[in-house]
Formats: structure tokens, C-alpha cells, sequence
């Protein structure tokens, strides 16, 4: 199947179902849309294990001193939960961007593994581009192709979203996401304590208590988490405590002082420093700017 039929399925459901910020939720979990008509401001994110199939447009995706521009055709990985910094560079209103994320399942990975019988590795690319595969296209065109046949969604699609794990783990993808397929990695064993963040990372967390959930030593759970996210763990916490605020005062409309007693900070003064560290301005400036150009691409 060519990538254009791909692509003209996820331009029509995106069209259809595109939020002001142009992400288009399924009904098959964890696989989304994506629109643009205008070249992004930067967004700032820990992402999830996902897999992006740019189909027209292009984007700029930045970790740490790495930077990767890719375009349609392309496929993006990212296979830890690495802070980054992405940007829509191509779009206009006559040619949009448009690009499919599928969230990488571990549980999903494992049980491939265990099936195929990969040989277990540690280290790998946790992020890259790759020229987007044949069965990967075909395997994600079946899969929104399902969209149209609601009753088929039930039967179909877990089956289908595990092909298409299949052809990320055997194809150029493969050793990025190998090692979320054994349960005790370095890998998974910090994406542990990295779920203790995401879920308390308004909270005061002591060491003890993530090391303990990666059930690693102190000193080992030091460097494996800065081996894996780029970050210390308190780093880590500070970043998504101010993507949290800055999501709250953007979408939300949320007040800073309120933004930012929500996401764990006492001092605002703090909050403001810090803040404007990370995003390059204030908060103040900073949200009035993103929503004005929200308010222009809209």
C-alpha cells in the first residue's frame, strides 16, 4: 500500500477530529493524529515511548545537543522517557503537516520478545529517524482503515496494533526499543521510577523511595536514570513540574500563582526563574505569546 493512501486516511480523520491544538485522539488507544497548518511555536516535553509516521510536512526534534529534521516519510523514535524540544517547520494551510503516533506498549514488546526470541541488550539509540518501512506503513493503513468500520474496531485492533509493534521491533527501529521487552532492563527498570514522578511529581519524592522502585542502589539508580532520561532525578521532576504549570496556564487558562502552587512549587519567585530558564521568557510573556500564535493557526 503506498504511503499516500496512509496519508489520506490520517488527513481525513484529522481534519474531522483535529483539537485547537491539532492532536485528533482515536477510538484505538494510545494511536493519534496529528495537524498542523502553520510551523509550530517549540513544545516541550518528557515523552512516553512513541513511534511518529510524518506523512507531509516537517519537524525538527531536539535532545539534548542532538538534533534530528525529518520530513515525510520518515519515522521518529523515541524509545525512553527523554526530555526534548520538537517544532513543526513545514506547514501552510494548502499543505499541512500531518503525522500518525502510536505510544509504544512495553507489555506489547515483551511478549514479542519472548515469541521471536531476541537476544536481551541494554544500550541502544533512544531516540532516531529512520526512513519509514514498507510493513509499517501497511500495518498502520489497516489499522485506520478500521475507523471506517466501527464494528471492527473490538475484533481488529489489538490484533493489528500488535503487527505493527512487530514490524517496529524486527525493522531499523528494532534496537531502540528491544530493551523494553525484558521486564528487568535498565531500561524498564527506571521507566518504574519514572512512573512514581509522572504520578507524584507535584510531591516531595525521596531518592530512597525511586531507587527503591527501580529496585536499584542509590549510586546505581544515579547513573542508569541520567543514562536513560539525560536528567538527575530532580531535574527530571523540575522539568515536568514546569511543562505541567506551563499546560495548565496555556490550555487551562489557569493562573500563574495557581499553575504554579499546583505543580508543587511554594515560592513563585522560584517558579518564575526557573520557569523562565526552561522556556526562555516569563510566564507571563511566555503565555500571552503561545496564545496569541494558537489564535492565528487557528
Amino acid at each position: 500500500m503506498s504511503s499516500s493512501t496512509l496519508l489520506e486516511c490520517v488527513r481525513r480523520f484529522a481534519d474531522a477530529n483535529a483539537d485547537r491544538f491539532g492532536v485528533a485522539q482515536t477510538p484505538i488507544p494510545g494511536v493519534f493524529a496529528m495537524r498542523a497548518t502553520v510551523p509550530s511555536e517549540l513544545q516541550y516535553a518528557i515523552s512516553k515511548p512513541l513511534v511518529a509516521l510524518v506523512l507531509q510536512g516537517s519537524k525538527r526534534v531536539t535532545m539534548g545537543n542532538l538534533t534530528f529534521d525529518f520530513g515525510a516519510g520518515d519515522s521518529l523514535l523515541i524509545a525512553a522517557d527523554v526530555p526534548n524540544v520538537s517544532q513543526i517547520t513545514r506547514a501552510n494551510a494548502g499543505v499541512p503537516y500531518y503525522s500518525l503516533v502510536l505510544d509504544i506498549d512495553p507489555a506489547v514488546i515483551q511478549s514479542l520478545v519472548l515469541e521471536i526470541g531476541v537476544a536481551q541488550t541494554e544500550k541502544g539509540p533512544f531516540i532516531r529517524v529512520d526512513p519509514t518501512e514498507a510493513e509499517v506503513a501497511d500495518a498502520a493503513l489497516r489499522l485506520m482503515r478500521l475507523l471506517d468500520r466501527p464494528a471492527s474496531l473490538p475484533i481488529l485492533k489489538d490484533q493489528l496494533v500488535r503487527e505493527l509493534h512487530y514490524w517496529l521491533l524486527s525493522g531499523r527501529h528494532g534496537a531502540g526499543i528491544r530493551a523494553l521487552g525484558f521486564a528487568d532492563s535498565h531500561a524498564n527498570r527506571i521507566a518504574r521510577a519514572v512512573a512514581v514522578i509522572r504520578t507524584g511529581y507535584a510531591e516531595t519524592l525521596p531518592v530512597e523511595r525511586l531507587a527503591e522502585a527501580a529496585r536499584m542502589s542509590i549510586s546505581s539508580f544515579h547513573e542508569h536514570f541520567r543514562a536513560v532520561t539525560s536528567l538527575s532525578p530532580l531535574q527530571f521532576q523540575k522539568q515536568l513540574r514546569l511543562i505541567e504549570a506551563r499546560r495548565m496556564m496555556i490550555s487551562e487558562g489557569a493562573a500563574i500563582s495557581n499553575a504554579a502552587y499546583a505543580v508543587g512549587y511554594e515560592s513563585i519567585p522560584q517558579f518564575t526563574r526557573e520557569y523562565g530558564r526552561m522556556f526562555g521568557s516569563p510566564p507571563a510573556k511566555d503565555v500571552r505569546e503561545s496564545s496569541s500564535k494558537t489564535q492565528v493557526a487557528a
